[in-house]
């Protein structure tokens, strides 16, 4: 018996018979399944075809997965046009079998009318646990990983979408997932969701239910590793005994943002409190007009503290450090991003009233996207209703961001520090701070935040994507062992 069965999500055309036809003829492969939701005949040698709705369900997945006995499965996830590299399964397969991988991808080409490009893909490491991790659009399996993999961990529960994202789980708790480092296929024509959309695909209300069972998947994963929090056994938030010169400041890390910065200090400057508050902004040594637009308010407003820092490396969370170790800083810090604005004058109330009704560590609020001119546009509302008291902590792992604004007790975050990076600070607190304590959310729109080419993720190149995502994997990775070793030393 040859040792691969491939599985395609059927894609109509006549390119998806043509990539067909390649794979029937590779010495490799002893059959191939296509998957599709209505029936459809394919007069090819050594395919059949399985009617399903949903290709990622347990319903497709175990009687499909049952059927297989050759020693790997090559998924071709997603309806995309794809070609095979001369040698590509002789090279995926090699490599599988010397290291004995339970799951191996590899990078690929993008070709489009513009030319021919590498897509290159990231490692997976411990914390790579999205259920939107990118390992292109081949994936080859290890059959006997994926069968004692289930029958140590559980089959595959009753799902319709997260079938296929708790079998990867699985398989990558004892096995390598492997990733090669050499493109193999090209995906061609391809019409990728954009950036700036698939960022909020986990809070689109349409989503829910896809949401829910890949949270109830990730959370068994999670009770599997050791890893998963109860939902009670939080700490108290100490109360401070030192008194603050101000009960909140809101905090602006600013580098070159002359076009909206005063928009931001005037927002922050109109906040109607029953509390005292200041405005810490940490001018990042701007070579713009901004340095001089912040001296002229800061002369104006003494509640408005304008520091530019001695160093020179610093990054938006060194710039956070600079302004909660101020003596300036209040009991409370508020987030408010130099291109931003607070959506009302009632917003730093609202936070503060939260963080103090329950002695939370850390508050969280939603906002509204709107373009530069602060129109709404799609998606509009962003609340992350997603996040419930009881798994919250659990689930901010799976997912790749929190919200905003975000609100921090002082004493409790200068024991923490934020990391002196500009992408992933703000997330690599929340998932400390909810190993251990509790954070509160408010779900009403709270700030406006704008998407213009001058956002911080704006445009990125598949490099600098790849290089973000990364970066939040290991956050999470160092977070997930930090967790099991709290059940280790507490016995759970």
């Amino acid at each position: 018996m040859k040792p691969v069965t491939v599985v395609a999500q059927h894609n109509p055309g006549p390119f998806f018979e043509k990539t067909l036809f390649s794979i029937t003829k590779s010495d490799l492969v002893e059959h191939v399944i296509i998957v599709c939701r209505e029936p459809v005949h394919f007069k090819m040698e050594r395919c059949s075809v399985i009617v399903a709705a949903s290709f990622a369900s347990q319903e497709t997945l175990e009687p499909m997965l049952n059927g297989i006995r050759t020693e790997y499965l090559l998924l071709l996830q997603g309806p995309k046009k794809i070609s095979l590299e001369p040698g590509a399964l002789e090279g995926m397969l090699g490599k599988a079998e010397s290291l004995k991988a339970g799951l191996l991808y590899t990078d690929f080409y993008d070709e489009t009318e513009q030319g021919k490009t590498l897509h290159p893909l990231n490692d997976y490491q411990y914390g790579s646990v999205r259920d939107d991790f990118d390992f292109g659009a081949m994936a080859l399996f290890s059959i006997p990983a994926i069968r004692k993999a289930l029958k140590r961990y559980g089959t595959i529960p009753e799902v319709r979408f997260a079938g296929l994202y708790d079998l990867r789980l699985k398989v990558s708790i004892d096995n390598s997932v492997y990733h090669l480092r050499e493109p193999l296929y090209t995906v061609i024509g391809d019409n990728e969701t954009r950036e700036n959309e698939k960022m909020f695909t986990y809070v689109d209300p349409r989503n829910v239910n896809i949401q829910k069972e890949m949270e109830a998947v990730f959370t068994d994963y999670l009770r599997d590793i050791g890893a998963c929090l109860s939902p009670g056994g939080f700490k108290e938030v100490e109360q401070t005994a030192g008194s603050f010169p101000v009960e909140a400041s809101v905090v602006i890390p600013v580098r070159n943002r002359d076009k909206t910065i005063a928009e931001a200090v005037t927002s922050a400057l109109s906040q109607e409190t029953d509390f005292t508050f200041n405005l810490i902004v940490v001018d990042n040594h701007s070579t713009d007009e901004t340095t001089n637009i912040l001296s002229d308010l800061s002369g104006r407003y003494a509640v408005l503290k304008h520091i530019i820092p001695e160093r020179t490396d610093l990054r938006i969370g060194g710039c956070w450090n600079e302004a909660l170790y101020a003596p300036d800083c209040g009991r409370y810090i508020v987030q408010l991003d130099s291109d931003d604005l607070y959506s009302s004058p009632h917003t730093l109330q609202k936070i503060v009233d939260t963080l103090r009704r329950d002695n939370y560590a850390m508050a969280i609020g939603s906002y509204t996207i709107v373009n530069f001119s602060l129109e709404e546009v799609p998606p509009g509302l962003i609340d992350h209703r997603e996040w419930t008291d009881q798994n919250g902590h659990n689930n901010a792992l799976r997912i790749n961001g929190l919200g905003a604004p975000r609100a921090f007790n002082t004493a409790l975050m200068r024991n923490i520090g934020f990391l002196n990076v500009s992408y992933g600070e703000d997330y690599a607190a929340a998932l400390r701070i909810c190993r251990e304590y509790r954070i509160g959310r408010i779900f009403e729109s709270l700030y406006l935040c704008r998407r213009w080419p001058g956002n911080t993720d704006a445009m990125l190149s598949i490099e600098e994507t790849n290089k973000n995502d990364a970066f939040k994997d290991a956050v999470r990775t160092e977070e997930i062992l930090a967790r099991q070793n709290m059940h280790h030393f507490s016995g759970v």
